[in-house]
């Protein structure tokens, strides 16, 4: 009987096991989301500010493109591309046969033009003689002087032609004009080039600037940094540090294939190399006149609608904001209805979102952390 009891009670002990272990299983614990980092700008009715980066290109501030000065046969080149020159260092040479044949005959027109004003100077002397005595007339004499001064003429011409043959023969010689960069090349030896055809794209040593295009969206407000101290930053690409920098000049009109404004902002020579890549950061305004202008990923999609993600500043949690759009230019959308100043919407990362979702405003890596 004792034996039965302990049967029973090690069954009913193995079935509750088997009823919890299959009550666990099916109710798996619920992961909470992940809090998302995300960047956030401030609707302001008078006027807020977004920060605006574009891709850029360093440039040096004066590129020269070099070419001979006269026609002929490629027999050298002397520099390859991104090599740093001196100035008056040759580039490449032309093949000089032509060019000396020229300088030769051009001597040789100078020896006879002076011996033509030798001869008609000494003539001029005797018939002077001649005419003091009556044995010419004065017409003769006059004939005899305009000669003379012909071949003074000739031999003037002559020497001229000289100096500009040789002048040419030097020529053959292409020399930098000033210390830089080659950060082009379009001449290999053997190859025909024209007069002034250019061959090399020299970056002279000195100032250099960060290159970069805007939308037409934001022409006016880049428009309005033009000259004003420190009013953009560039960063090389690679590196966490940023340089002021000012905007030195911009397209007066936009390229007729991208729509955009060439921009140039002055960086100095704080650290950047020629061609390299680098980034650059402006304030772009954000006014609430006509709509609020925000950037294109701002706005996303959800249930057939357009939204905006809205951060509730007390709990750190997001919730779509239906929104009605108008025109897009470039990157960034017309928001006309659904937004009010004073609301903090997501510009970047809203694409992970979901309502009620935990979020922290994003924040620029330090050269500390970067280093852990």
């Amino acid at each position: 009987m004792t034996n039965s009891r302990w049967q029973k009670a090690a069954l009913a002990a193995a079935v509750s096991a088997v009823i919890i272990t299959v009550t666990g299983c099916g109710k798996a614990p619920v992961a909470e989301a992940p809090v998302r980092a995300v960047k956030t700008v401030v609707l302001s009715g008078t006027g807020g500010s977004l920060d605006r980066e574009f891709a850029a290109d360093i440039h040096a501030r004066k590129e020269s493109r070099l070419g001979f000065r006269v026609g002929g046969k490629v027999s050298a080149r002397d520099v390859e591309l991104g090599q740093a020159i001196k100035e008056g260092q040759v580039l490449a040479r032309l093949d000089p046969q032509d060019l000396q044949l020229g300088q030769e005959a051009a001597r040789a027109g100078v020896a006879a033009a002076e011996a033509n004003a030798a001869q008609a100077t000494a003539d001029l002397k005797r018939f002077t003689e001649l005419k003091a005595q009556g044995f010419i007339s004065a017409a003769e004499l006059e004939r005899h002087a305009a000669m003379t001064k012909a071949a003074e003429s000739t031999l003037k011409q002559a020497r001229a032609q000289a100096g500009v043959q040789g002048n040419q023969t030097a020529y053959a010689a292409l020399a930098a004009p000033a210390a830089g960069v080659i950060t082009a090349v379009d001449v290999e030896p053997g190859q025909v080039v024209a007069p002034g055809q250019p061959v090399f794209v020299l970056a002279l040593n000195g100032p250099r600037d960060a290159v970069f295009s805007v939308p037409e969206s934001q022409a006016r407000a880049t428009r309005a940094l033009v000259g004003k101290k420190d009013a953009v930053e560039v960063r090389a690409w690679g590196t966490d540090r940023w340089v002021k920098a000012t905007i030195r000049e911009m397209a007066a009109a936009a390229d007729p294939v991208s729509r955009t404004f060439l921009v140039k902002a002055d960086v100095g020579h704080d650290g950047f190399e020629l061609g390299q890549t680098a980034s650059v950061k402006l304030l772009a305004a954000v006014n609430n006149r006509d709509g609020v202008r925000v950037p294109l990923p701002a706005v996303a999609e959800r249930g057939g609608k357009s939204v905006v993600w809205v951060l509730d500043a007390q709990t750190y949690t997001v919730q779509p904001q239906p929104v009605v759009t108008g025109d897009i230019v470039g990157d960034v959308v017309l928001v006309t209805k659904g937004l009010k100043p004073g609301q903090e919407i997501v510009v970047a990362g809203a694409h992970v979102l979901n309502p009620g979702q935990k979020v922290r405003r994003y924040q620029q890596p330090t050269n500390a952390a970067n280093k852990s």
